[in-house]
């Protein structure tokens, strides 16, 4: 399906991210999870499910690194968390400026560190992410940048698959996906509204009629 190499993994404790992660375990290749505390609000929640969801031997290498007043005095809510009873969120509202560059570029530097070459995202260019560095010319200058500056390639196995796709994958390696957590309006229950919960609902919904 893909060619894989030893590397870091960023991880959330999200759908996508576990499932590459199992990915990984299934075909026996070293990995270093990594989870970025960018300041957004569901930091502990992603960390909680992380704990959950990740093989213990795999949870002892996890990294964490904290650039946590990145986004201090920004208004998203994505680091504020919405009143999901008042507030009208928009896409929009959840946007995050450059995040994309930030934790790649992040990992990229970290990956160095431990001698790595690879930094694996599990992002899926999806129908409803609308950020201009979640586009594929984004990515693809981002990619030539690093590597024409330096050795780490950014590796995003899961990018042109759908959600269901990813979803299914990681049925199929037995990846705790239930457990995992996504929403990006709510650091406490997912919303069932925001980008993410579409894109997750949407899939397990499709799963399960196929049964």
């Amino acid at each position: 399906m893909m060619n894989l190499n030893e590397g870091v993994i960023l991880v959330s404790g999200g759908l996508d991210s576990t499932t590459l992660c199992y990915l990984f375990i299934k075909n026996n290749i070293n990995f270093t999870p990594l989870i970025i505390n960018y300041g957004q609000h569901c930091f502990d929640k992603e960390l909680q499910s992380l704990k959950v969801v990740l093989p213990e031997k795999h949870l002892n290498d996890l990294e964490i690194i904290d650039i946590s007043d990145i986004y201090k005095f920004s208004n998203s809510k994505f680091i504020n968390p919405a009143n999901l009873w008042e507030d009208n969120i928009t896409a929009d509202d959840l946007y995050i400026p450059y995040r994309n560059v930030l934790l790649l570029t992040a990992a990229a530097s970290f990956a160095r560190t431990l001698n790595y070459n690879s930094v694996y995202s599990a992002f899926i260019n999806s129908n409803h992410a609308k950020e201009i560095d979640c586009s594929n010319e984004f990515f693809n200058n981002l990619e030539s940048l690093l590597s024409e500056y330096g050795s780490v390639k950014i590796e995003m196995p899961f990018r042109n698959l759908s959600k269901f796709e990813v979803a299914k994958l990681g049925i199929e390696l037995n990846a705790p996906i239930g457990k995992t957590f996504s929403c990006q309006a709510s650091p406490i229950i997912p919303c069932g509204a925001c980008p993410n919960c579409v894109d997750r609902l949407d899939a397990l919904k499709r799963i399960k009629d196929e049964l």
